[in-house]
């Protein structure tokens, strides 16, 4: 490889061409510069499946408590208690155990008829039309109605708060993440519901969080302060909307894209889960996530010093050939093994079981009333953010 060729590799997570088909890119940084390091944003980045994988796992050497967002490590703030995301155990492991009383095998299982119900509310008026959005009918609906379900916020407040959490996610194109002065949503849309709901107790995940007692790192019993509580709130708000949405509109475009594979779901729905598992490997909704490396470090002959930014590709090791036979193949008869979509070890998707029962109900409910569509691409417009990858609208012509 010569050292023009070589000087062509670049990946900077705010190019809006690149990010539009990354993995080309991603292929020659696994096999050229499975290390790379771009000098203009000063981050670090992996994008072997082993790498990325040891790295994610190894919270002590790649620390999540500065920030899981390169704009949020660059600004160097202090990350509020409470937002479990961005914590290392053991005030993770804390407020994550909290938190998954949410999530309990029973409370997601509890909720498929109603997200078939949430489904066929925003699919049933569309049928005999020439067309709809997957986004803005569906995607944009269905995991805002559920999640809101869980937090017990009132309908009417249900719109506006997903609008909330997605307008911290945008950027401009090609632009970093604007950093406000306090560097994170302080979770301030919900005092008014948190107040209502610590006087109208009811039967969520809100009203339980407000009285549950548990004993916090230093060793204190307490309750949740407020400020965390808020924090909780908005994490959850935050991350609910947006995994099944962008899943919704990956869906879309990648089975129109495959009519025989989407074919075969129509006509063997039980496949459909392991059409979600490729679908996640294939188009993970979070292609990246970004740690504060703590120590010095080494990689294939090169030094990482402490106190970098280190990016982990998971869009790129969901493809590495390492890990996965003709990984820019989808195929939803691909033996499942593990990818990296939904992340792995502290901080793997507390919402996981929720994102793929949502994501499985989605297609279920889809294929049965439009088994056929072609997607109108031309008029298909990607999200502009740092964050997450995915669609803003996905029109589909149906019929």
């Amino acid at each position: 490889m010569s050292a023009g060729a070589t000087s062509e590799i670049s990946f900077d997570p705010y190019d809006a061409d690149l990010v539009v088909d990354p993995y080309p890119m991603f292929r020659r940084l696994r096999d050229e510069m499975p290390l790379y390091y771009n000098e203009q944003f000063d981050f670090y980045a992996l994008s072997r499946f082993a790498d990325v994988n040891a790295a994610a796992v190894d919270h002590q050497t790649f620390s999540s408590a500065r920030g899981n967002i390169l704009e949020l490590i660059k600004a160097n703030m202090d990350v509020p208690s409470g937002l479990l995301v961005m914590e290392d155990p053991p005030r993770h492991d804390i407020h994550r155990k909290l938190l998954s009383r949410m999530f309990t095998p029973r409370k997601i299982s509890e909720l498929e008829d109603t997200i078939r119900q949430y489904c066929a509310r925003s699919l049933d008026p569309l049928v005999g039309s020439a067309g709809f959005d997957f986004i803005a009918d569906l995607g944009a609906q269905m995991p805002m109605r559920v999640i809101s379900k869980l937090l017990g916020i009132p309908e009417e407040n249900q719109e506006a708060i997903r609008d909330h959490s997605n307008s911290h996610m945008v950027t401009d194109a090609g632009e970093p993440m604007e950093i406000a002065s306090d560097g994170f949503d302080d979770g301030s849309i919900f005092v008014d519901y948190i107040e209502w709901r610590s006087k109208n107790p009811s039967d969520d995940i809100v009203t339980e969080l407000l009285n549950v007692e548990f004993t916090d790192e230093d060793g204190v019993v307490r309750r949740l302060h407020r400020d965390e509580l808020l924090m909780y709130v908005s994490v959850v708000a935050a991350a609910g909307n947006e995994t099944t949405t962008r899943l919704i509109g990956w869906a879309a475009k990648v089975l129109a894209e495959h009519p025989d594979q989407r074919r075969e779901l129509v006509a063997d729905p039980s496949l459909i889960p392991k059409a979600v598992e490729e679908l996640l490997r294939f188009e993970p909704p979070a292609p990246h996530f970004a740690r504060y490396v703590t120590r010095d470090v080494e990689y294939y002959g090169q030094s990482v010093p402490e106190g970098s930014a280190m990016i982990l590709l998971a869009g790129a090791a969901n493809r590495d050939e390492r890990q996965f036979p003709d990984p820019d193949v989808f195929d939803i008869h691909r033996d499942v093994r593990s990818h990296l979509a939904l992340g792995v070890g502290t901080h793997y998707c507390i919402g996981s079981a929720l994102a793929r029962l949502e994501g499985r109900v989605a297609i279920e409910e889809i294929l049965i009333r439009f088994p056929e569509w072609d997607i109108d691409l031309p008029n298909a417009k990607m999200s502009s953010t740092s964050t997450v990858r995915g669609w803003e609208t996905m029109p589909a012509i149906v019929g």
